[in-house]
């Protein structure tokens, strides 16, 4: 299928391993250009070695919202465009509640709710101008239903599905896209306790009605056709990919 997307330019958040890694790859094979924003070295400085023409490195902290607001003219100044944001970049710190402090609520919410707010705002007006455009927002399934240690970020990504619906709705008269990916447990480097200890693999895989984590080329296909013309009708949705956890529960 020919997902129409040669020569689209967009902004991957995120972009040094995981899923934001494995997103940016999926993007530049279909012949997107990304800009590549991570806080440091990664996987995304071999895809612009691989890809030199189509991906592009950028030093980021999404923490601070000037940095995040910059992506937006790196985009245009490199490749001429904006067409698609992926807001993936995000921290998980898990814990007791009472032992978490409110700075470390605050740590939280910056990078995985005001930095999307943050991104979004930015490319509004670009989008806006052009009429067109796609914010894709990586969310959680954590987001869907609160999980005991993880209070921080379950709020947050449940705010940003929040935010999801809401903009969508705004931009939704101005062929704007705007939707979410809650993804579930898939192979990454974040989660390599439990895929590094066969007991501990064995408990999480029960939870798991598919019997399996997920691979990073899933979450590629399914952001491939949501910064496509061919899901121009798809807004204020949310597409869970967790191998039928949510649904289990």
């Amino acid at each position: 299928m020919n997902m129409h997307l040669e020569n689209c330019v967009a902004i991957v958040t995120g972009a040094s391993r995981g899923l934001g890694a494995a997103i940016t790859r999926a993007y530049a094979e279909e012949g997107m250009k990304v800009i590549a924003a991570a806080r440091g070295g990664g996987v995304h400085e071999e895809l612009a070695k691989e890809f030199s023409d189509r991906v592009a490195p950028v030093v980021c902290d999404v923490a601070n919202a000037e940095s995040v607001a910059e992506l937006v003219g790196t985009a245009i100044s490199t490749f001429g465009r904006l067409d698609v944001i992926v807001n993936n970049a995000g921290i998980a710190p898990a814990g007791a509640f009472v032992d978490m402090e409110r700075s470390s609520w605050a740590d939280v919410f910056a990078v995985n709710l005001f930095a999307p707010v943050t991104l979004a705002r930015a490319a509004g007006p670009v989008f806006l101008q052009q009429r067109r455009g796609k914010v894709i927002n990586v969310a959680s399934t954590s987001g869907l239903r609160g999980k005991p240690s993880l209070a921080a970020y379950s709020a947050s990504k449940g705010a940003l599905l929040r935010f999801t619906e809401a903009l969508s709705g705004e931009w939704a008269g101005h062929n704007i896209q705007v939707n979410a990916i809650a993804p579930g447990a898939f192979a990454t480097e974040a989660q390599r306790a439990v895929l590094e200890s066969p007991d501990v693999l064995s408990r999480r895989l029960r939870k798991i009605p598919a019997g399996r984590m997920g691979v990073i080329e899933e979450i590629g296909a399914l952001a491939c056709y949501l910064a496509s013309p061919l899901s121009d009708f798809v807004t204020g949705a949310t597409y869970v990919i967790d191998g039928g956890e949510s649904a289990k529960l």
